[in-house]
């Protein structure tokens, strides 16, 4: 029996119809290429401030999430500190983070999404290259040398990442948002993918032209401050991006001076701040002792840290293009619901097998959900708020995000020392599995929010760019 199979121009329409079996023929394989094929041709037609904000994404994935997830806490530990410590870096950062949120937003609505985001990008180079220069430091100065240059880092990235959401929302049209999100959510595990292989071989590499020993910090020292300058071309790429804030949904507004008019969705907003802390809480046990648990209880080199982390962001990216497939078949609230439920199935090989292989296809298999479940979520809670609350949508989503990180990573370090690596991946498994089901019980019928949003005839996208 032949499974019919949609045009390419059906494909436009993915995240309302499109469904794709579960086991693919060769004809199949084939609409699968040309889709990928669609993908990047619709990325041609994207606005050219989409595209210029997809490159600053790419760069900072490149440094962030790629080159400092492998090198962050492998460097403290060259320094000396212990998980305690790396616990409570981390937790400083993700509170500065989270308290940061709520003034992001802030500051996105005075100066414009755009401005918000150089800032952002510009805190973050800065903090890069001043982090390693802890170690010419000793004692308390070096601690707090180490504490004040991850806030700076952390409150870049608040600035970035609750403006980024609105900055994309607003230049991108209904009919093509889905696709657009799906790109983003793609790049970042793309290029974290690259980072992670690049961070996995630098300290070797340096090590050998240095004649010193991998185990000391002088090799960890040299790629941080590349990461610093992998952010300088994604400064030049917001730069370039037009200053005005442009929506295709209405009029032009520039810098959003008007408070919003429309009722206020506080009790929304606290919701999704809820179900994000919960999520983040497992996601961040993950991946903040992660490399941490294979370099000291399972005694795993600094390449194959490097490349289970590559692993887990390479495969993120056909997941994160599928997402809008997933969510034609079964709606956004149940495909963050069933994938937040298997992230916490995926986390207790972490916690239950004491072996690489297995805590490496944990990691790597809820890093996939992750990823698939990252840009549904992200427009479903921003499509529940009119317009003049994206920015504040986006500051609770960041915000239970970072108390989560927070709350975990201070914890973490003190629940492994006092209780071992598998409690504390057991209680990431929990609060994943208790985000699904807040999520599923909270969402299980639309919410009064819906019929409190202003109906808006879809405008007309916008025309693409010569360039």
């Amino acid at each position: 029996m032949s499974t019919r199979w949609p045009t390419l121009a059906g494909w436009e329409q993915a995240s309302t119809h499109v469904r794709i079996p579960a086991f693919a023929t060769s004809e199949q394989r084939w609409y699968t290429a040309a889709v990928v094929t669609t993908y990047l041709q619709s990325v041609r037609h994207f606005h050219r401030d989409v595209r210029l904000f997809l490159v600053s994404a790419a760069l900072v994935a490149l440094a962030w999430d790629g080159m400092l997830a492998v090198l962050f806490n492998l460097y403290l530990l060259r320094l000396g500190y212990g998980p305690e410590f790396i616990g409570l870096v981390n937790a400083v950062g993700a509170l500065s983070f989270a308290l940061f949120c709520l003034p992001a937003g802030s500051i996105g609505l005075r100066w414009g999404s755009r401005n918000a985001l150089l800032a952002g990008t510009s805190l973050m180079a800065a903090g890069f290259w001043l982090w390693p220069l802890a170690e010419f430091l000793a004692g308390p100065w070096r601690t707090g040398w180490l504490l004040a240059t991850s806030i700076v880092i952390y409150i870049g990235l608040a600035l970035y990442l609750v403006n980024g959401l609105p900055f994309l929302m607003d230049r991108t049209s209904p009919e093509e948002r889905s696709r657009a999100f799906s790109v983003h959510m793609a790049l970042i595990p793309l290029t974290a993918f690259l980072g992670s292989l690049i961070a996995g071989a630098l300290p070797v590499v340096f090590a050998q032209l240095l004649g010193v020993s991998p185990e000391e910090t002088v090799p960890f020292r040299f790629p941080l401050w590349l990461a610093a300058l992998v952010l300088l071309p994604a400064v030049w790429a917001l730069l370039s991006s037009q200053p005005t804030e442009r929506s295709i949904e209405g009029p032009a507004v520039v810098n959003l001076p008007d408070a919003p008019s429309s009722p206020a969705p506080y009790g929304l907003i606290l919701a999704v701040a809820l179900i994000m802390a919960l999520r983040f809480g497992g996601r961040g046990a993950t991946t903040t002792f992660f490399n941490v648990y294979l370099d000291e209880s399972l005694a795993a080199t600094t390449l194959l840290i490097g490349a289970l982390t590559a692993t887990s962001q390479l495969l993120s990216v056909p997941a994160a293009l599928a997402a809008p497939a997933v969510v034609s078949r079964w709606g956004n609230p149940r495909t963050i619901f069933r994938g937040m439920i298997a992230i916490a199935g995926c986390i207790l090989p972490l916690a239950l097998v004491p072996h690489w292989a297995m805590a490496g296809a944990g990691f790597v298999s809820s890093a996939i959900l992750f990823s698939m479940t990252a840009g549904p979520l992200r427009i479903f809670t921003q499509e529940l708020v009119a317009r003049p609350w994206r920015i504040t949508m986006a500051s609770g989503f960041m915000l239970g995000a970072g108390l989560a990180f927070a709350a975990i990573s201070l914890a973490g370090g003190y629940a492994i020392v006092a209780l071992g690596y598998r409690t504390l991946f057991l209680i990431g498994a929990g609060l994943t599995a208790a985000g699904g089901i807040c999520f599923g019980l909270y969402f299980r019928v639309p919410r009064g929010e819906f019929a409190r949003l202003p109906a808006t005839e879809p405008a007309e996208p916008p025309a693409p760019d010569k360039a």
